[in-house]
């Protein structure tokens, strides 16, 4: 994995306490020099990113990682603004902790994005033959089995985290999900989570598929149309 941290006794502590629970890290110290590294190096399996870096900052890393990859990111933010939060997530990360975070926190959160980019190939493969893996609502379809994404015929490409929202979303057309029920199955939180990340997802699906595609239900949650 990637990490980009601009504090050096910060960027020596996260390393040595990942790569002891088995994880290679490969370390930045600015924004540039992790974009360098990025394209450098495309099996990076995840990417943590500090919101404060100098000459680009996270939310700008992110969102030139997301234009070439749908590698996992998760943001880093010391001051849990909720501004710096929303541009995260917005720009394309699909998680964030706040520093100071405890190492126990951050590997949990590294195992579920692991946990869902795992079992969510990229698209761009045939939808399964038999159809049985098959579900259609209007011109969109998602193949459950190949974890292919389809609207009007053409592959759409999404997030790990992305694509496991709509999987829940797909598994329950018409039904409302709540968001703590959402940040339990796609984010795995045994906890009580920031709606934001449900939120900021599904305005990323929307862009993607069509805003009248998931439907908000004030004071509970979202529901797939079917």
């Amino acid at each position: 994995m990637l990490l980009v941290e601009d504090d050096e006794l910060m960027r020596r502590s996260f390393s040595v306490a990942l790569e002891r629970y088995g994880y290679q890290v490969t370390a930045a110290a600015d924004g540039l020099a992790g974009l360098e590294s990025f394209r450098d190096d495309h099996g990076f399996d995840l990417l943590i990113l500090d919101v404060m870096l100098p000459g680009l900052d996270g939310i700008g890393l992110c969102r030139r990682v997301r234009e070439t990859s749908l590698v996992p990111v998760l943001m880093m933010s010391a001051r849990g603004d909720g501004l710096d939060v929303v541009a995260g997530l917005e720009a394309g990360a699909d998680d964030y902790v706040v520093k100071p975070v405890d190492t126990y926190v951050l590997v949990a959160r590294i195992r579920s994005l692991l946990r869902r980019a795992a079992y969510a190939p990229g698209p761009g493969g045939e939808p399964a033959a038999d159809g049985q893996d098959l579900l259609t609502f209007g011109d969109l379809t998602v193949d459950t089995g190949g974890m292919e994404v389809r609207l009007s015929g053409s592959p759409v490409a999404l997030t790990p985290t992305e694509l496991k929202l709509l999987l829940e979303f797909a598994a329950h057309p018409g039904i409302v999900l709540e968001r703590h029920t959402l940040l339990r199955n796609v984010w795995e939180y045994g906890w009580d989570g920031d709606s934001r990340v449900v939120d900021l997802a599904v305005q990323r699906l929307r862009r993607k598929l069509g805003r009248e595609r998931i439907e908000t239900v004030r004071g509970f949650g979202y529901k797939l149309r079917r």
